[in-house]
């Protein structure tokens, strides 16, 4: 069954006090837990993780990301043939991507020092049993 991946839009507001950016449509009681990845340099490939269950939310602080999506059609062995989504999220785009469960993801800096917000709806308890690797170059051909 194909999931799909939704984009929630923010906002911001500037006046004399400073910059105020919000997401109002974030529902957050889902979540669980959140981290930070900062990537020094554009070399570096985090993928693939995926989760049968797992939902993610994707949001760049610092920089930019390529975000790649692919939706398994096995768990153990996919077709190295699957289709995938592409993102590129920037600083100052007021973007979350929300990932359900059923995807793999893989990540990469597009540039220097940027920094991603990672949201999560499973415990660091829970983690571990919906968590499936792939190499990084079964779906895509990364820079």
């Amino acid at each position: 069954m194909k999931k799909k991946v939704q984009i929630i839009r923010g906002g911001d507001h500037e006046d004399v006090r400073g910059k105020l950016t919000f997401f109002n449509e974030f529902d957050m009681k889902s979540v669980r837990r959140f981290y930070l990845i900062e990537h020094p340099d554009t070399k570096v490939v985090r993928a693939w993780q995926a989760h049968k269950i797992e939902q993610k939310w994707f949001h760049v602080l610092k920089g930019s990301f390529k975000l790649i999506l692919v939706q398994p059609n096995d768990w153990t062995t996919p077709s190295p043939d699957l289709s995938f989504q592409k993102f590129i999220l920037k600083k100052g785009d007021n973007k979350i991507i929300h990932v359900p469960g059923g995807f793999a993801s893989g990540f990469q800096a597009v540039e220097p020092d940027s920094e991603l917000l990672v949201f999560s709806d499973f415990a660091m308890a829970d983690a571990g049993t919906d968590d499936y690797r792939f190499d990084k170059n079964l779906w895509y051909q990364w820079e």
